[in-house]
């Protein structure tokens, strides 16, 4: 154990509620011949700390909800990983994999137990095996990364979570930095393979104490945990503001409210609207985009992996590109394997036009984008919340559901610019958004848009009443999904999108 950190049960005492862990292991076999230099290191090992191995696994509540376990102890031979330590990780996976349960997992590890050489070396693929068969059993793997995760089990079961949190401090990287300067003769680069660096480049979530990871993972698993027992009963407490009650105004009005400053964007819907809200950060592989925020939460009693453009975060030089794109695919998967609604959030002035974003593969970002979502076997909703211009709204559009707010709008261009092809000026930009049918309601007319949002007269003036409007309607239209036959909901969703602009 590293001074100041807890050790395996500490940890666990910590995250679980009182009282409620109970050990799921057996003795191991050992696989040191007795008497050998590797036997007298397990025996120390044993006599000095209270752990007959390097991993231990069990059952608790957290927050009153079932759950399975499973963490490395540092000061048992460095947290490695050999054959008996493995076989205790799969058994424990499998377990929680037929017993239906959510699995929570604490690695500090060195890596690969290197006294067990090339054996223990490939049980990082039966591990990696066993999580993958958990999580397409539709069941959550939360990920807390502790001080030091390295080598084998962070290239392993260590960055496999859905939800990944990292201690605060913690060394996390693929190559140990003893190793690595034994290898190269030189250090390696001081503030790389620490916590707060892998948040800030999209590799985890959070980094959190052991005390907050504990209130993550109960907000985390109230929405992943959630089933289509959710859209059982029609006692909604509120539905959708009747829609008579929408003024008309004309499309450049529209648009110039969507602009304001001051009208609400995703976060605020998040923060008036909904609960159970846990931020999720970047790709997971290494970007991130502020532009595009990820999230699980609940509008009411609708759980939903929230993907939303935030445009008070995209500005000139940071509009959204191809990795805000591949935020919102990991947002788009994740609702996938765990069966959970999505819900899309449209609030941008365009994509990023650069050099960066084309090499990155902005347009290849978009279309696959538009096949994952298109394809999704979730329940999908689709809010045009704001501003919709080009191919980073049309990216988050294909739904089963699409509402607008009533000065939503959504164009090929934002009408400046197709002003600016059709007559070489932006002066026309009014005349343009008018003859395009831009509007929520030229949009519903058209077969885009299924449900218009009031705003009175104006979501800037009434941010938290409009907030609560959206959230009633988004809980209204996720619980209506959820009773629908998957197969039901693809296939009228193909459907929609065939008979786009077909009359008759």
């Amino acid at each position: 154990m590293s001074p100041g950190r807890p050790d395996a049960y500490t940890l666990i005492r910590t995250v679980l509620d009182p009282g409620s862990w109970k050990s799921w292991d057996v003795p191991t076999v050992d696989p040191a011949p007795p008497g050998s230099p590797y036997a007298e290191e397990l025996a120390a090992a044993r006599a000095r700390t209270p752990y007959d191995e390097s991993v231990v696994t069990g059952e608790g509540l957290l927050g009153g909800r079932r759950v399975a376990v499973m963490a490395c102890e540092f000061s048992f031979l460095a947290g490695s990983i050999g054959v008996a330590a493995a076989e205790r990780l799969v058994r424990a996976v499998e377990r929680a994999t037929a017993e239906g349960l959510p699995l929570l997992a604490a690695p500090a590890s060195g890596g690969t137990r290197m006294q067990e050489g090339a054996l223990a070396f490939v049980q990082m693929i039966k591990i990696s095996a066993a999580v993958s068969a958990h999580r397409a059993a539709g069941l959550p793997y939360l990920v807390y990364l502790r001080h030091p995760t390295t080598g084998g089990v962070f290239a392993s079961w260590g960055s496999l979570g859905h939800v990944t949190a990292a201690e605060p401090g913690a060394l996390i990287g693929f190559l140990g930095p003893r190793v690595f300067e034994s290898l190269h003769g030189y250090a390696f680069p001081q503030g790389v393979q620490v916590a707060e660096n892998l948040f800030d480049h999209g590799l985890v979530d959070a980094v959190v104490s052991a005390e907050n990871a504990r209130e993550i993972a109960i907000r985390a698993l109230s929405v992943l945990c959630a089933t289509t027992d959710a859209g059982a009963g029609e006692d909604l407490t509120r539905g959708p503001e009747p829609e008579e009650r929408v003024t008309t105004v004309d499309a450049w009005e529209a648009i110039s409210r969507s602009r304001r400053d001051d009208r609400p964007g995703v976060r605020a819907l998040l923060k008036l609207g909904a609960t159970d809200v846990t931020p999720l950060n970047g790709t997971g592989a290494g970007e991130n985009d502020p532009g595009l925020l990820l999230a699980l939460a609940r509008f009411g009693r609708a759980p939903a992996v929230v993907l939303g453009q935030d445009r008070r975060r995209q500005s000139t030089g940071r509009q959204l590109g191809p990795a805000g794109l591949r935020v919102a695919r990991r947002g788009m998967h994740l609702a996938s394997e765990l069966g959970l609604p999505l819900v899309t959030v449209i609030d941008t002035a365009g994509a990023a036009l650069s050099k960066a974003a084309e090499e990155g593969g902005l347009s290849a970002e978009i279309a696959r984008s538009l096949a994952d979502l298109v394809m999704l076997d979730a329940p999908t909703v689709c809010l045009l919340l704001g501003e919709g211009a080009g191919g980073a709204a049309l990216a988050l559009l294909p739904a089963d559901r699409v509402l607008g707010a009533q000065h939503g709008w959504l164009s090929p261009l934002p009408p400046e610019g197709a002003s600016a092809i059709l007559y070489r000026t932006i002066d026309f930009a009014p005349e343009i958004a008018k003859a395009q049918g831009v509007r929520a309601q030229d949009l519903k007319r058209d077969g885009i848009v299924d449900r218009i949002i009031p705003e009175f007269p104006d979501a800037a003036y009434e941010p938290r009443a409009f907030c609560g409007r959206v959230a009633a309607t988004l809980e209204y239209e996720i619980l209506g999904l959820l009773k629908r036959p998957p197969e039901d909901r693809l296939a009228t969703r193909l459907a929609r999108y065939r008979r786009l602009g077909v009359s008759g």
